[in-house]
């Protein structure tokens, strides 16, 4: 029974049998056999068999047969059509022996090899050995001697993989493939047979013919969505054995299957590049635990190098959920006291009684519940870093206790007597302004001298720009591995909210969204409602003449405080008359004062 081969745009291989006198071939519903392919008309051609042959008629535009237009064929076994994008093999199941032709060139093993290599070609994940097996199958199809897998890298051209039939690899040269074969069909985008090249004019001076001694070649294009990325290039340099047009027209099937593979391998390539190229910046950007590269993080980072070596005690501010305790971390890290141990300890968090308790212990006894005598903080953190975190929250009676306990290194626990010496270095954070407390008496000063040696201010979210972009896909890599979700990345929407919302909870916001849209997405892209973040408001509209008079008011009252409050001099500068400046001024409000002269 004959049947029709057909290789659709994305590569798919299916095989229809003609059961009918007329069957009709094209996009449409109401065809026999219908072409998944958008570019095909929809009644494209219809097939007649007559008893002895099928007839190819076109409906309307002509289809190619060996790259030639026409408007009516009689097809034999193996001849091949093309219909916008689409390739149609007729084949005869039976008597291909008996015609002795080649069975490479019967469709039906067409079909049968390309399905097998495709399933094989998929297990493979790494591009230089999927070329290499693509280039192998294309010489042993088509009966060439050698082969060449050429792809357009931007503005050049690269021979990626160079075999012989021997499944040797030759020297990549692409000079000597340069020629006008390689030229016409990438710029064509059309197979192109040259049956002999030694007696053709215009292929027989060709580099690649002359180099390689070729008498015949066939070339077909690599493409994607219709533009050539590449191209397979077959050669055989036996005289009297030329490639033929049934060459190129199963080099033309086998290459539109072979595209999608190669351009999905090339895809996965890219994207494993920027997968490490992604890690090398957030290595980059990494110091230590902490991320970032703004100004004010390269700033802390500084200052962290400097004071880390020392046992200067370090106050850490900024807002909440920026990082201070990373900070304090990174900060016992890199000092002396890295062997030892870093205890932490909220002091905003506990009441005034207990709070006592956890920093300096207690003996048995000592209070209701005491059944035991136990060390605080400062014991437990001898020999290492002791973090009082939020230490603005502390109760003024503890201030007094702590500031003693650092000025000596002796503390007493809650029902002792007795003193204790302890070695420490102490960090401190806090979310408040400690400069005001002091001036209105909520903070001791003398305490607040001796936590702050050294003030280090780590810079909220919001001001610490592509940061937060790289945070975001840090915290999508952790969460992703932890959780072991689909989630691989944010939508382009996504990113652009991220970098647009203010961040109030800083660090911890940010994170605490990203862990909660990688748990409950089922989508390998995060979008701005698996972040849960507010739809961006559009800004907004003020008539054209009140955003004239508003910016005018600005850059006025902004240049009379360049002037120092002079008029005539304002008036000078931006070239208008002084009575102009007066009659703006009289509309406005904030004018400031004009300075008297000196």
């Amino acid at each position: 029974m004959a049947r029709l081969v057909l290789t659709s745009p994305g590569g798919a291989v299916r095989s229809v049998p003609l059961v009918k006198r007329v069957t009709s071939v094209g996009r449409g519903a109401e065809v026999d056999v219908r072409l998944e392919d958008p570019g095909a008309p929809e009644h494209a051609l219809t097939l007649l068999w007559d008893g002895k042959a099928y007839k190819a008629g076109s409906v309307g535009a002509p289809f190619l047969v060996g790259g030639k237009r026409r408007d009516s064929h009689v097809l034999r076994d193996g001849d091949v059509i093309r219909v916008a994008d689409t390739w149609i093999a007729l084949s005869f199941s039976e008597g291909a022996a008996e015609r002795g032709s080649d069975p490479r060139f019967d469709a039906l093993s067409i079909l049968q090899r390309l399905t097998a290599f495709s399933a094989r070609l998929l297990q493979s994940t790494e591009v230089p050995a999927l070329l290499e097996a693509l280039l192998d199958e294309a010489i042993d199809l088509t009966g060439g001697d050698r082969g060449f897998l050429v792809l357009v890298e931007g503005d050049r051209r690269a021979v990626r993989v160079a075999r012989n039939v021997g499944r040797e690899s030759l020297a990549l040269e692409l000079e000597r493939l340069s020629d006008t074969v390689v030229e016409r069909v990438l710029r064509t985008g059309e197979p192109l047979l040259v049956a002999d090249a030694t007696t053709d004019p215009e292929f027989s001076a060709s580099a690649s013919v002359v180099n390689l001694k070729l008498s015949s070649v066939l070339c077909v294009p690599l493409t994607h969505r219709g533009r050539p990325f590449g191209l397979v290039y077959v050669g055989s340099d036996r005289v009297g054995a030329h490639l033929d047009q049934r060459g190129l027209d199963l080099l033309t099937i086998f290459a539109a299957q072979a595209s999608l593979l190669v351009q999905n391998a090339l895809l996965l390539d890219e994207l494993r590049a920027d997968n490490r190229g992604l890690r090398e910046r957030l290595e980059q950007r990494q110091f230590g635990d902490l991320l970032g590269s703004c100004p004010g993080m390269q700033e802390v980072y500084r200052q962290i190098e400097k004071v880390a070596p020392t046992d200067l005690s370090v106050l850490v501010v900024g807002e909440t959920g920026t990082g201070k305790e990373l900070i304090a971390r990174e900060l016992h890290r890199r000092s002396p006291r890295a062997a030892g141990p870093f205890v932490a300890i909220n002091c905003g968090a506990l009441p005034e009684a207990l709070l006592e308790s956890e920093l300096f212990g207690h003996v048995k006894g000592a209070f209701t519940g005491a059944v035991a005598s136990r060390p605080g903080r400062f014991q437990q953190a001898s020999g290492g870093t002791l973090f009082l975190d939020e230490v603005g929250d502390m109760p003024p009676v503890l201030q007094v206790k702590l500031l003693r306990a650092l000025q000596d290194r002796v503390v007493q626990k809650v029902g002792d007597h007795r003193e204790e010496t302890v070695d420490i270095r102490v960090i401190a954070a806090t979310h408040r302004q400690l400069e005001e407390e002091v001036k209105r008496g909520g903070f001791r000063e003398d305490l607040y001298y001796r936590l702050a040696t050294l003030t280090l201010r780590v810079p909220p979210l919001r001001e610490r720009g592509e940061d937060v972009v790289v945070l975001a896909r840090g915290f999508l890599r952790t969460f992703g591995e932890t959780y072991r979700t689909a989630a691989k990345g944010f939508t382009p929407p996504a990113l652009a909210a991220i970098r647009r919302h203010s961040w109030p909870g800083n660090v911890r916001e940010l994170e605490n969204r990203v862990k909660k849209a990688v748990v409950l997405s089922e989508r390998s892209m995060l979008t701005v409602e698996d972040l849960d973040l507010p739809p961006e408001e559009p800004a907004a509209v003020v008539p054209l003449q009140e955003a004239k008079d508003a910016f005018e008011r600005q850059y006025v009252l902004g240049m009379l405080r360049r002037h120092g409050g002079n008029r005539a001099r304002t008036a000078r500068a931006l070239g208008v008359d002084v009575r102009t400046i007066f009659r703006l001024l009289e509309r406005m409000e904030d004018v400031p004062p004009e300075e008297e002269p000196g």
